[in-house]
Order: structure tokens, then sequence, then C-alpha cells
């Protein structure tokens, strides 16, 4: 396995975006300036914009809480006191009668899973949150079929670090294993997924989405 690590101070990075990693990840920063590309402006993964989902959603991991300013870290959290991330704005959100948190100032945060909408920007609660350590998830099948993938190592690497570049913090993690590029971007409905394969060619990049569609 090839994988780059950024030199941030990080103290997790949500086991959802590890499913497939191996516990190994690249964590986006802000994006640079892409790569040149033969493919048409139209397939480009700038353009893939997902369809949001119809229902309900369910994501884990930390619900931070600044001040009022409420968002869900389904990546890293910076290793701080209180921790700091980059996250999805979550809506409807109260701790009357929730357990598990932490405080210091006026910042609240525990690690929950959280059901809400999403419109492809913020998410709407919609349910009672339950404690990420009560909550019993179903692992999604790999993509892969158990399959590795046939990529070269270098090639992984440089189509890692163009991805990364290009998506910053729109995406979760990103890391190569088994012989793909994993990335995990907050939702997908198939679009990002269809770019990458415009992008570097089917087998090479797995898409998976942080957020879950549930009944």
């Amino acid at each position: 396995m090839s994988t780059s690590l950024r030199p941030l101070a990080l103290a997790a990075v949500s086991a959802v975006g590890l499913l497939f990693l191996g516990g190994c990840a690249f964590v986006p920063g802000p994006a640079a300036a892409p790569t040149s590309t033969t493919v048409p402006s139209d397939q480009r993964l700038e353009e893939a914009h997902p369809a949001p989902p119809e229902g309900r959603v369910v994501g884990v991991g930390m619900v931070l809480d600044a001040s009022g300013d409420v968002q869900l870290c389904l990546g890293a959290i910076l290793e701080s006191y209180p921790p700091q991330c980059h996250g999805v704005p979550l809506d409807g959100w109260t701790w009357d009668g929730v357990e598990g948190s932490d405080d210091s100032g006026e910042t609240t945060w525990g690690d929950y899973a959280v059901y809400a909408t999403y419109d492809g920007e913020r998410l709407t609660l919609t349910d009672p949150p339950i404690m990420a350590a009560l909550y019993d998830s179903i692992a999604p099948e790999d993509p892969t079929g158990g399959v590795d993938g046939a990529t070269p190592e270098d090639e992984l690497a440089r189509v890692q670090d163009d991805i990364a570049a290009r998506l910053g913090t729109e995406a979760v993690t990103v890391g190569t294993d088994r012989g793909y590029v994993w990335v995990q971007v907050v939702w997908d409905d198939g679009t990002i997924q269809e770019a990458m394969d415009a992008e570097y060619g089917e087998g090479v990049v797995v898409v998976s989405s942080a957020l879950r569609e549930t009944d």
C-alpha cells in the first residue's frame, strides 16, 4: 500500500471515511489549481454536482457546536482544544436530552450518528441522534467485489495528489489501497464516480459517500 499523509495535527478521521482504506488516508487541504486534462470540460471533476438524496441520510462523526454554529464533522478533526473541523452545517440540533458531550467555553462537541435530510450544502436533523459508541452500523459492500486494482503505485500516487489538490476540502478522505485510489465525499449519487472514471479511467478510483441513505 502506498499512501501519503499531510503533516497536519489531526486527532481523528471518521471511521466511515476509512472503511476501505485500512486506516490510511490523505486528508485534503485547500484546493490548488487543477492539472491539465484532455477530458471535455463538461465531464471534468470540477463540474460533477450530484443531486441531493431524496430521503433521510445518516452520517457518523463529531457534532461540533461553536457558539451556536453547529457542524457535523465527517473527516479530519484538528487537534486543538476545543476541537475544530471543516464540516457540514447542521440545522435543528439541540443538546437537550443528548448525552456524551464535552464542552469548553462556548464550544460543545460529541460523536454521534445523525439522521437528517441533506440539500447538497446543509443537513437538517430529522431524528434524535445516537451516540456513536452505541450505533450499530451495517458495513457497506465492497464496491470492488474484493478484486484488487491493477494500476501501478506511481500512477496511483499521481492520481491521489491530483484529486486532493482539485477537490480540496470537498473530499472527506483520499488514500490508496489494494491498487485503487479511494475517495470519500460527503455525498455522491454516482455523478462524481462517473467524473473520476472519465478523468482517470475505469477501475482506478473508487468513490464512496460519508452520508448514507436510510429508510
